[in-house]
């Protein structure tokens, strides 16, 4: 027991070391070579074999071995830390446990040993970070043939060096040790429970040279092909065997600028300018910009990229080639939207004035005095046509402004006649205007009779003159 003890703090020691290279779907295939030695022993049988882990480790007093390679196995790697082996050993056994009374070796007659076995193993280095160590656990069966003796007969005395054989069923505990992928020193001890009685249930334990094999690199990368996502292409284990070019720790297939070191926000790619775009997407990439204009600047910050702007330093309109539209008339509506763009006017009516100034009101009452009636008529003739065409156009540009057609007759007939007349000229000026585009709700008419002549009532000329309407801005 006191070896046992010693047996499981080395284990518990050993456990703890670092990156381990076991059998897995990379090396799928394993071959071991070594030596076994058989231990009938320890195994709670009655004398001359003693108690479970008697003396587990009594190695010149009890354990059975050829210096010759004895063992040889050959194992699979399944999935999730499982594989499966077949091993074939031979042995010689020449000691049959110990006399109780004396502690004296029992020998025997040198007792041809064969056996066929076939384990699943379960590797426990994932279980805890073991390092080059992996620890592992088999569970299987096989068959084993002992050379009849003294204490394993089955009655075949006819046949002096006849073999005993049996099934058994075995379990295995084990450590190797990986000095590389491929290489590495196994240990294992397994316990063999015989289904027969003249068979010995005993331990045999291995040691030997593991090899793993069978894992396929391509590319010559250090990534087997089962795992490697670019199979065909060198590449790095952090990546899955893909390539990282530029060396800035985005493989190739996620950078968008693969041959220039760059940042993992920007996809891979640099921002050489540090305008916070991407050198990929950055049409100034030596010139730092704004990511509206695609990385490029904008000095007067009017949205114009500098080069496409013809006035950089002056916030302009991207419409006007980045420069300002002008305002001619100062009224603060541009130009190109300025109804009356040499006129200062509002922004309200479109850049026009909301009100005729004194000059278009001098003009307004030139062209409606030519407009002249005859004698106690109130219709317009058709020579006043363009006159009245002129003075709409006029009020057109004023649609904010509000306006009165005066009506005037001369001093024939009585006054009450008169007053009529120049309501009825005034209003047909006014139907003359709404009927060619002038809202109605901006007009009004008044009559003056012969109240306010502007020539002499003596003279027919005079009279002409004061047959007339009056064209005048609304108060």
């Amino acid at each position: 027991m006191k070896n046992l003890k010693s047996l499981a703090l080395t284990f518990t020691l050993l456990v703890f070391a670092a990156n381990v290279n076991a059998q897995d779907d990379n090396n799928p295939w394993q071959i071991s070579v070594g030596i076994n030695a058989v231990d009938v022993y320890p195994v709670g049988e009655v004398s001359p074999q003693g108690d479970f882990f008697d003396e587990f480790y009594n190695v010149t007093g009890h354990w059975n071995y050829v210096t010759a390679p004895s063992t040889i196995s050959v194992s699979k790697y399944l999935t999730d830390n499982f594989s499966f082996g077949v091993s074939g050993s031979f042995n010689v056994i020449e000691k049959w446990g110990s006399d109780y009374a004396t502690n004296e070796t029992i020998s025997v007659d040198e007792l041809k040993y064969y056996a066929l076995d076939g384990t699943v193993k379960y590797s426990l280095k994932d279980l805890v970070n073991f390092g080059n160590f992996e620890p592992f656990l088999g569970l299987g069966g096989g068959y084993t043939w002992i050379e009849e003796g003294a204490f394993n007969s089955n009655n075949a005395g006819s046949s002096p060096n006849a073999l005993i054989g049996a099934g058994t069923v075995n379990g295995t505990i084990g450590l190797s040790y990986w000095f590389s992928d491929h290489f590495g020193l196994t240990y294992q001890s397994m316990y063999k429970h015989s289904f027969q009685d003249y068979l010995t249930t005993h331990f045999q334990h291995n040691v030997g040279l593991s090899i793993n094999f069978g894992g396929i690199d391509t590319d010559g990368d250090g990534v087997y092909d089962k795992k490697d996502a670019c199979p065909e292409v060198p590449g790095l284990a952090e990546f899955n065997g893909c390539p990282d070019t530029d060396g800035d720790g985005i493989q190739d297939s996620e950078d968008a600028c693969p041959e220039v070191p760059g940042l993992a926000e920007f996809n891979g790619c640099a921002d050489t300018d540090g305008d916070g775009v991407s050198d990929d997407k950055d049409n100034c990439p030596n010139e730092a910009g704004v990511a509206a204009l695609n990385g490029c600047p904008d000095a007067d910050n009017d949205g114009v990229a500098n080069a496409q702007d013809n006035c950089p330093n002056e916030a302009g309109d991207a419409a006007n080639g980045g420069c300002p539209w002008p305002d001619t008339d100062g009224d603060s509506v541009i130009d190109k939207d300025d109804e009356c763009p040499n006129e200062a006017g509002t922004v309200a009516n479109n850049g026009c004035p909301e009100a005729p100034n004194a000059d278009v009101q001098d003009k307004l009452t030139s062209y409606a005095r030519t407009i002249n009636f005859s004698s106690g008529k109130s219709n317009i003739e058709d020579a006043a046509n363009e006159t009245l065409q002129a003075i709409v156009a006029i009020l057109k540009e004023y649609p904010k402004a509000n306006f009165v057609v005066e009506g005037h007759t001369d001093s024939t007939a009585s006054e009450k006649f008169n007053q009529k007349l120049s309501e009825e000229r005034a209003a047909k000026v006014v139907d003359f205007l709404t009927s060619n585009g002038v809202d109605a709700s901006r007009l009004s008419s008044v009559g003056f009779g012969e109240t306010s002549p502007i020539a002499s009532n003596d003279t027919a000329e005079g009279k002409a003159t004061n047959r007339r309407v009056e064209v005048k801005l609304a108060n």
